[in-house]
């Protein structure tokens, strides 16, 4: 047994299918949405504290630390290097951060007004390329960075990936037994071009399986 010094965050999952780091965060007010809800109402928000844990040495490392009133969201892997959503409230700003272990340093990659999304419900990073995406419960899916684009999608879609022209969905269903299906899209019309049955999973090595 190995023995991890995470002060207390007791939690951590995969930052990606293939990637050796693990991410964990102490959720203080919740994810990024419940966040901004308390920072609207007026009372403290105190940032989150994001922390990686590096496979198999079991390495901690702690890249960033938020002031009052900022917060992270949910990080991914890009090209090998670790990508950071991060909300300050009190600037009415979004960034997203970039950090290479192997020089052990932080960039920042772009940094966008708050106003230029309704909300952070559903605010995530994605990928390929990078991408800052918005899945609104309006039945809107948009893609807020690098370029903007918006659609609708179905009540019960959910966004996977980008592949060169395509963007895969998941969408389920319950009628009575549970199924799943992966929508293929047409970037970045929306265009529905392929239904395919059965449930997505990627897999270490970067193929897609679909379980049916």
């Amino acid at each position: 047994m190995k023995i991890i010094e995470t002060q207390g965050l007791t939690y951590i999952e995969p930052l990606g299918e293939n990637c050796e780091w693990y991410w964990g965060t102490d959720y203080r007010h919740g994810d990024l949405y419940e966040a901004e809800e308390v920072y609207q109402n007026h009372d403290p928000v105190t940032c989150n504290r994001l922390v990686f844990v590096h496979y198999p040495d079991g390495r901690i490392i702690e890249p960033m630390k938020g002031k009052a009133g900022q917060y992270f969201g949910n990080p991914i892997s890009y090209n090998g290097k670790i990508q950071i959503l991060l909300a300050d409230f009190p600037k009415s700003s979004l960034h997203i951060f970039q950090y290479d272990d192997t020089v052990n340093q932080v960039t920042e990659t772009i940094s966008l007004p708050l106003t230029t999304v309704k909300d952070c419900y559903n605010l995530l990073l994605r990928q390929a390329p990078l991408m800052l995406t918005r899945q609104a419960n309006d039945g809107k899916f948009q893609i807020i960075w690098p370029e903007k684009v918006e659609f609708d999608i179905g009540e019960t879609e959910s966004f996977y990936e980008k592949k060169e022209d395509k963007l895969f969905f998941c969408r389920w269903y319950e009628d009575p037994d549970y199924r799943e299906e992966i929508v293929v899209r047409k970037y970045p019309t929306g265009e529905i071009l392929e239904v395919i049955p059965g449930a997505w999973r990627k897999m270490p090595d970067g193929q897609t399986w679909i379980l049916r």
